[in-house]
Parts: structure tokens; C-alpha cells; sequence
């Protein structure tokens, strides 16, 4: 059986972790230490998502968003209140991306930056829309102005 669990690089793994409890209410499952005392790794569950989280390896590939300016994923939780979440997770300290409103998809939708820059967004599902109408919707967007 197969297991999925994201694996993200931050900053700073201690205030990552305060801010993962804060932003999206994370439970810790363990932390290990590295002889010195610092935290080597933590493992966190999100509403059932397993989370692991570490600093940067000097000398590896694995960087923070934040130190790259780009990211190659970004995190879309399905919540009760988009607007709820997005407002904890701001006062949390995340930067806002892009603020919540409501999406042709269905949704209400928000996203922001957590403090390492991983995007993350908040989705409250509104309504199911047709295959067809989101394709035409994004034909209508990838045709720009006529």
C-alpha cells in the first residue's frame, strides 16, 4: 500500500512548525533531533495530510521557494470557509497571493505565501460546473481580448 506525504523545506523548522499549528491548525507527530539539539526533521498531520518538514542541505538540491523565487507546486486544501482560512492563515504571518474570491471553476478560492514561500491555497467548494463550461471559460482567457 502506498502512502502520500509532502515533503517541504523551510527556513526555519521551529517557527515553521508554530506557524503550520497557527495557519492550519498542524498537529505535531514527532520531531527528531540532531546531536547538537536542533531539530533535524518534524512530521506534522494537516487534517489527515502527513506533512514532514527540514531545512535546507547545504550541498543538495533542496531549497525553499523563498531562496529560489519560484516554486514548481502549490498546496490546495479543500476547507468548510475559504475566507475563514485565508484570514488565520495572514494573521499567522503568511503573505497574501492572491486574495479570496470566487472562481469559475466552483470554488471560493485564496492563496498565500507561507514564510518559507510555499503557496498554499484555501477552497470551498460552491457549486459543480460542467467540464465544458471551465474549458470554455479557459479557452476564453487563453484568447485574450478580441
Amino acid at each position: 500500500m502506498s502512502e502520500f506525504a509532502l515533503h517541504l523545506v523551510v527556513d526555519d523548522v521551529p517557527s515553521s512548525i508554530t506557524f503550520y499549528e497557527q495557519a492550519l491548525n498542524a498537529q505535531v507527530s514527532r520531531v527528531l533531533h540532531l546531536p547538537d539539539g536542533s531539530i533535524a526533521t518534524a512530521e506534522l498531520d494537516i487534517d489527515g495530510l502527513p506533512v514532514a518538514l527540514a531545512a535546507p542541505v547545504p550541498g543538495t538540491s533542496l531549497a525553499t521557494p523563498g531562496s529560489t523565487s519560484t516554486s514548481a507546486a502549490a498546496y490546495r486544501l479543500t476547507v468548510a470557509d475559504a475566507d475563514a482560512a485565508f484570514s488565520r492563515a495572514v494573521n499567522a504571518g503568511a503573505r497574501v497571493h492572491a486574495p479570496v474570491q470566487d472562481a469559475f471553476w466552483g470554488v471560493r478560492t485564496g492563496e498565500v505565501l507561507d514564510p518559507s514561500g510555499h503557496r498554499w491555497a484555501f477552497d470551498q467548494r460552491l457549486r459543480d460546473v460542467p467540464v465544458q463550461e471551465i474549458e470554455a471559460q479557459l479557452a476564453g482567457m487563453l484568447a485574450g481580448p478580441s
